[in-house]
């Protein structure tokens, strides 16, 4: 590591950062797969990212989450540094790494959903929905139960409460999988390729969660393949290749590529 180390929705009338990443890096042993990735995502927006597979953009997501930890550089959510604190140390300012109690905290205003849903199966879909307020944020029963319900309600799933995992299909478990992710009010959702293990024909139903989410004005950071998810909700556009971004910009920049990878990219998707 370097030196430079309430409401579900962020409204976008803030000028802090939800986001700012500087010069991040990440290795795995001799594997330098994130090369020095600036990247500023402002509350209230949308970020697609796009990219081939290996390019460094779940990495990225899971460090923002710390899932991961930082080799180098910094990352900030809401101007606080995640993963470490600035402490006074023999007069000197240093960097000390935060312990798990800390990291939780500020995870706990991130929600985070995975390619694979992760739910448990011997749960109902209400019941994984009310797991994480019960045993991590330690509110009541009945209390989570109305939140669970609430959320389960938004993402279009009102009458599958009581449904096991193995008695829904593969998009409607995404959908139960956000529904958790929002039942902990997070400041900033952030999506790894949600749509990629699922039927064709299951894609748009999660692909319209996340637009409602979007109109609602939740700050979202979203690794997709989706081109016109992005032409159509993303605010920035950012283009990874090699662990680094190669380009980024508006929407636009998906009809308007100015980066040779990005336009070969673009001619083996679209």
């Amino acid at each position: 590591m370097t030196d430079t180390a309430n409401t579900t929705a962020s409204v976008g009338t803030g000028t802090q950062p939800a986001i700012k990443a500087t010069q991040v890096h990440k290795a795995f042993g001799s594997l330098h797969v994130l090369k020095g990735v600036d990247l500023t995502v402002m509350p209230g927006t949308v970020t697609v990212i796009l990219g081939p597979s290996g390019s460094g953009k779940s990495t990225f997501l899971r460090l923002i989450n710390q899932l991961e930890t930082l080799t180098g550089g910094s990352i900030e959510v809401d101007g606080e540094l995640i993963g470490f604190k600035h402490v006074t140390k023999n007069g000197q300012d240093v960097l000390q790494t935060l312990d798990d109690k800390e990291i939780a905290a500020q995870r706990s205003r991130l929600g985070m959903v995975f390619q694979r849903f992760n739910l448990f199966p011997h749960m109902t879909a209400l019941e994984n929905v009310m797991e994480a307020p019960v045993h991590v944020k330690h509110i009541g029963k009945k209390e989570a139960r109305e939140l669970g319900v609430a959320e389960l309600e938004r993402v279009g799933l009102g009458d599958r409460l009581d449904y096991y995992p193995s008695q829904l299909s593969g998009g409607q478990q995404q959908r139960v999988a956000i529904a958790r992710a929002l039942a902990m009010k997070p400041e900033i959702m952030l999506f790894d390729e949600p749509t990629s293990a699922l039927d064709p024909e299951l894609v748009g139903e999660v692909l319209n969660v996340m637009r409602s989410l979007a109109k609602e004005g939740m700050t979202m950071v979203c690794v997709t393949h989706e081109i016109g998810f992005a032409r159509e909700v993303a605010d920035q556009v950012v283009f990874m290749d090699g662990g680094v971004v190669v380009e980024k910009g508006g929407p636009d920049i998906i009809d308007h590529p100015t980066e040779p990878r990005f336009k070969d990219f673009l001619q083996h998707v679209l």
